[in-house]
């Protein structure tokens, strides 16, 4: 064939393997879209958080105001079962307040060389209390729905930190038509609309120490960073010692490569 033909074929497959390549990324993009929303509620925009960067770390105060809010407001129905006095030692609180924070909860603890259960005042190993006994009153104290416990939430949902904190700032009044069953209220972020958790954060509620206004955005974003934090409290850690790892493993290149340039 000639010259010219094979130019003209050459740029006939060139443009039907654009033209593929655009096709197979509009339904990736499509499938994904469409995965992420639902008919009965809205995703949860991407926000902007100081600790998801390659080498950021949690902010130390923002995880001590959102343990705040937790404690002064949340930890009335939800629990943080996996998380102990211990772990928020040089995170957020010296061993001096933890400790006095500790004994201020009852610990049933034993059985005694008596045989019996006791009481105790709390130490720096025990977990956060609960605020139930156990789930079938957390279930009576409201109206047969338990309070999940926060430890994974941030793992759990969809959306991660950027869930949460939509759904503690996204109650509204629910559109024409949606129809709202007593004890529920409308959260577009929530599935199916209707959560039974009525909004748990007002302006005002909790008084920060260190002077920050205590809005609802700002509680929520502190107590969105604490509950991150609370799902994987090994995170800054990780990613110093992943930093190292790669700076070693980039030296360890360099190493290499010079001495089979210039030695082998």
């Amino acid at each position: 064939p000639s010259l010219p033909i094979m130019l003209g074929s050459r740029q006939a497959l060139h443009r039907v393997a654009l033209g593929s390549a655009s096709a197979a990324s509009l339904a990736f993009l499509s499938t994904t879209l469409l995965s992420k929303s639902s008919d009965d509620h809205i995703p949860s925009l991407g926000y902007a958080w100081t600790h998801t960067g390659f080498l950021d770390a949690f902010d130390a105060k923002a995880v001590r105001r959102g343990y705040q809010v937790y404690k002064e407001v949340c930890a009335t129905c939800h629990s943080l079962d996996k998380i102990h006095f211990r772990e928020l030692q040089g995170v957020s609180h010296s061993s001096k307040e933890l400790i006095e924070m500790a004994s201020e909860i009852d610990v049933v603890d034993g059985p005694n060389d008596e045989g019996e259960m006791f009481e105790r005042p709390g130490k720096l190993s025990d977990p956060l209390p609960k605020p139930y006994a156990n789930e079938e009153a957390g279930r009576a104290a409201n109206g047969g729905a338990l309070p999940p416990d926060l430890s994974l939430m941030a793992k759990a949902r969809h959306g991660g930190v950027d869930y949460i904190f939509a759904l503690l700032t996204g109650y509204c009044e629910a559109p024409a038509g949606k129809v709202m069953l007593p004890g529920l209220y409308y959260n577009p972020y929530f599935a199916g609309g209707a959560i039974a958790m009525p909004p748990p954060l007002l302006d005002g509620q909790v008084t920060y120490p260190d002077g920050t206004e205590a809005t609802t955005s700002q509680m929520a974003r502190d107590v969105s960073v604490f509950l991150n934090w609370a799902a994987e409290p090994e995170h800054d850690e990780r990613k110093l010692q992943g930093f190292k790892y790669l700076t070693v493993l980039g030296l360890t290149l360099a190493v290499t490569g010079y001495y089979k340039r210039f030695r082998w």
